[in-house]
Formats: C-alpha cells, sequence, structure tokens
C-alpha cells in the first residue's frame, strides 16, 4: 500500500519526535478543581416560611439564619431556628438603642443632629427600642424558647410594631431616619421568628 504524501511527512515528523525525545512521549496532565457549593441545611426552611411572605424573603431567612453558627446544625428544625431569629432580634434591637442613645447623646453635646423634629423622632425610638430590649431580656426570648407560641408571638408582634412606629416617626416629621436599616432589620426578624413558631406548633 503507498503512503500519500501527506501521511509520508506526518510519519517522519513523529519518527523526528520520538527521536529527540528520547523515545519517551509524556502525556500532558490537567488537574481537576474541585468545586463544589455547600447548600445551606436551613433552606428548605426558609423556602417554608419565607417563599409566601410579604414580610421577607427567602434570601433575608438565609442570611439571617446563616449569621448564627447554630443554624449549621439546625436542618428542619423550626423551633430551634425560631430561637435563632428571636436572639438576632434581641441583638438587633440592644445595638439599636445604643446606636439612638448615643445620636442622642452627641446631639445634647452640640455634636450630633441639630434637627428638632429628628431629634424628636429618635427619642421615640429610644422609648419603643427601650421596650423591646426589655420584653426581649426579661421574657419574650423564654417564652420562643419554651414554645409558649402564644405569648411569644404576642411579644415578637410588640417588637415589630415598635420598629414601625420608630420609622414612621421620621416619614411623618417628613426627616431622614438615621435608623431605616436597623428598622427594617428588627421588623424582619420579629415576622421571621413568627413564621418560623408557627411552623414549629
Amino acid at each position: 500500500m503507498k503512503m500519500t504524501m501527506a501521511a509520508a511527512a506526518s510519519f517522519m515528523l513523529c519518527a523526528l519526535f520520538f527521536a529527540g525525545s528520547g523515545g519517551t512521549h509524556v502525556e500532558p496532565t490537567t488537574e481537576a478543581v474541585a468545586t463544589s457549593e455547600q447548600v445551606p441545611s436551613t433552606l428548605p426552611v426558609c423556602k417554608t416560611v419565607g417563599g409566601g411572605s410579604v414580610f421577607f424573603d427567602v434570601q433575608f431567612c438565609l442570611e439571617a439564619l446563616g449569621s448564627d453558627g447554630r443554624s449549621a446544625n439546625a436542618g428542619t428544625d423550626y423551633h430551634t431556628c425560631s430561637v435563632i431569629a428571636a436572639d438576632l432580634l434581641t441583638a438587633n434591637a440592644t445595638t439599636t438603642a445604643a446606636k439612638i442613645a448615643g445620636l442622642l447623646l452627641r446631639d445634647r453635646g452640640g455634636k450630633g443632629v441639630d434637627d428638632e423634629a429628628t431629634t424628636l423622632s429618635l427619642r421615640t425610638c429610644e422609648a419603643l427600642y427601650g421596650g423591646v430590649v426589655r420584653r426581649q431580656q426579661s421574657g419574650c426570648a423564654a417564652v420562643v424558647r419554651g414554645r409558649r407560641s402564644g405569648e411569644a408571638t404576642r411579644c415578637l408582634e410588640e417588637a415589630a410594631s415598635a420598629a414601625e412606629q420608630c420609622e414612621d416617626g421620621f416619614r411623618k416629621s417628613k426627616v431622614a431616619s438615621p435608623v431605616t436599616m436597623e428598622n427594617d432589620d428588627a421588623f424582619k426578624l420579629a415576622k421571621l421568628a413568627v413564621a418560623l413558631l408557627r411552623m414549629a406548633s
């Protein structure tokens, strides 16, 4: 059988290559990079309570619960998730109350807000968040842990209402709120805890 010119040329090139490399052929190696995305254990829970909620979405639920290490082993335990949400609400209310107190303190020292309407709204918020912190620390968190859903729901709804009232005060006074983000988080955390409690009962 006669070789074509192209085949012969190809054969000669291969022969020269192997001769130059001592007859050793090294196969190119490729390293497979293993990539995996860890699915949060609370995803089913968040899809259930956040999928149809008008107060918060699935992403907020995932980010909130995911910020607490206990959620890694919570899985579909709605009660544990409700405890986490209630604890996050307590932490949020505590830091928000401290922020408001700091703004008012700076104002009294002449270095804070210089708008009377803003100051009055902050004082209202100070009272509202003071109440939330006292309720959360004195009994609300305990009734959530104790699965006393009726009392816990009332307490959590009061916290959500306080956050709304705080923000509404600025809106009605037509001044910018320095705690909009905190109010939004507090409201959503309270509603999240309520939704989780309902599923746990």
